[in-house]
């Protein structure tokens, strides 16, 4: 969906169609992996580290599933993800996830482009490729104090340019976060967007800082400017 926003459409999601759990997760829909994973909260634990195959009751939960599941999904929960060592981390992980509930029924994807002036985002999602993301960067630190103004955290494509970014949108000094570094992620979209690209996204007002800082900065002068004709 988000491929398909970069793309000029408008993606929406409800509270009962937001994909899979991380996804609804990811776009502030509380904490949809105990609500919503088999085998409850224990289960995604399992599924993001060891596999059902290291759990009693997942072996149980999965008898007779391969059909339903299908081959693919089957296997993965049976053998887990293996992103995460133990389901005790996943349990350290999901608690440092700034898990939300956002204060409406939809969470809209659309482009920039079809934002009317009665509307205003929560934030905003670059798709970039290594140049413009360095130029991001830059711009993104240009006038703070600090050098840490952007971040990768680790988490879910849908995390990072989700629930990540909205805890920063509640900030003073808001972030901007680094993401497509999950790897189920960026194997879902590649066809789309291609293998080169990540996101970095930023809360609206840090959107407007950084575009008010666009007139006099380096991207007006200097290597940019040489540099720019490589990007796509």
């Amino acid at each position: 969906m988000l491929a398909r926003a970069a793309k000029g459409e408008v993606a929406a999601f409800s509270r009962r169609t937001f994909g899979c759990q991380g996804g609804g997760t990811g776009l502030g829909f509380g904490n949809l992996y105990e609500r919503w994973f088999l085998g409850g909260f224990e289960g995604f634990c399992y599924f993001l580290s060891t596999g059902y195959e290291q759990w009693e009751n997942g072996k149980k939960l999965l008898e007779g599933m391969r059909e339903k599941l299908g081959k693919d999904r089957f296997e993965k929960i049976l053998h887990g993800e293996r992103y995460i060592k133990s389901p005790e981390l996943v349990k350290k992980f999901v608690e440092q996830l700034p898990i939300t509930e956002v204060p409406t029924e939809y969470v809209l994807f659309k482009p920039l482009s079809k934002v009317s002036d009665k509307e205003e985002p929560v934030v905003v999602v670059f798709i970039v490729n290594p140049h413009q993301l360095s130029a991001l960067v830059i711009l993104a630190n240009y006038t703070r104090e600090r050098i840490d103004n952007v971040f990768i955290p680790m988490g879910a494509g849908c995390h990072q340019i989700g629930i990540f970014a909205y805890r920063e949108a509640e900030s003073d000094a808001p972030r901007a976060v680094i993401g497509l570094t999950d790897l189920d992620a960026r194997m879902n979209v590649r066809r789309q967007l291609g293998d080169d690209v990540l996101t970095f996204t930023v809360p609206f007002k840090m959107f407007k800082e950084m575009e008010e800082n666009v007139e006099g900065s380096f991207l007006e002068i200097g290597t940019w400017t040489k540099l720019v004709k490589y990007v796509d």
